[in-house]
């Protein structure tokens, strides 16, 4: 604190330089005597982070995590500038949002204490998801598609991508198993006591089923559409993922992507679109540690 108000305090047109290199070899000496228990802290320090960012990467909590961020960087520009008022005013709103924390974040909270007493604590690096699986997962869903379709068994199956489902995940029962297209009939078999819900697909695995969606709420969507269309299009609004629908009436098949439904598909047309839709995500994410690991390689090779 006392470097900033030595800094900030003065002129910018009288600004001593020999003050401000004195206060950086200050900081700076500082570091040297960093022992082995304060590493130990500031290990633990950071798994917890990461473990709390990783609950709300889970839930639509997130975005309001991103929003208090901008509005505490906002509340600092302002402080430096000597934005008075404004200064005032957010420190006041954040005085009464700690409190409004505590009963927005409440189910993460309560879910995060629940993993803390039972010890499940999951990889602390979650590997990009593998094209390979997410492949046999798309030929296992064309597959069961094309069956059910002939047979005109409804169908849910929600492809989850960047944006978490934590939540509608919450909603269903945990699966956890591989793909297969015996596996997904059984699932959506009309006496089953899940057919009824969504198929949730995570990092290439049947993650959960019997999920519930958000119903879309948009006026224009045809009138013969079911309560199945119309929860593929409510959760393709509300996120990234995408969504493939086989209608108990008709048979047809369908996907949903960013509040938009392609109807009557064939088998082959189905298996080209979630391949483009969901292997190009995975095989960006490949390149990208490759990219990064091919430049660390430049970096520590010999020279």
């Amino acid at each position: 604190m006392s470097t900033f108000q030595t800094l900030f305090s003065q002129d910018i047109g009288r600004l001593n330089w020999r003050t401000v290199l004195d206060s950086f070899f200050s900081a700076f000496n500082q570091f040297r005597t960093i022992s082995f228990i304060d590493i130990i802290d500031i290990l633990i320090v950071a798994y917890i982070i990461y473990r709390v960012m990783k609950l709300l990467k889970d839930t639509s909590a997130e975005r309001l995590i991103k929003g208090i961020i901008i509005l505490v960087g906002i509340m600092l520009l302002a402080s430096m500038l000597h934005l008075t008022m404004i200064s005032w005013l957010l420190q006041q709103a954040l005085n009464v949002g700690l409190f409004a924390i505590v009963v927005v974040f409440q189910p993460e909270l309560r879910r995060l204490l629940e993993q803390i007493g039972k010890g499940n604590f999951s990889r602390l690096i979650v590997p990009a998801d593998a094209p390979d699986e997410v492949e046999s997962m798309i030929t296992a869903t064309v597959s069961a598609c094309a069956d059910m379709s002939r047979t005109k068994t409804g169908a849910l199956i929600v492809f989850e991508r960047r944006e978490r489902l934590g939540e509608i995940i919450s909603t269903g029962t945990m699966v956890d198993a591989a793909p297969s297209a015996e596996l997904i009939k059984n699932i959506f078999f009309k006496n089953s006591p899940l057919h009824d819900g969504a198929m949730i697909v995570r990092a290439g695995r049947v993650c959960a089923a019997g999920c519930v969606l958000p119903l879309s709420g948009n006026q224009s969507l045809s009138r013969d559409l079911g309560t199945r269309h119309r929860a593929a299009v409510g959760m393709s609004e509300s996120a990234d993922s995408v969504l493939v629908v086989v209608s108990e009436e008709t048979g047809s098949i369908s996907v949903a992507i960013g509040g938009m439904l392609k109807r009557h598909l064939a088998p082959q047309t189905l298996q080209k679109l979630l391949s483009n839709e969901l292997i190009a995500d995975e095989t960006e994410k490949k390149s990208l540690f490759k990219k990064l690991a091919a430049s660390l390689t430049r970096k520590d090779g010999p020279k």
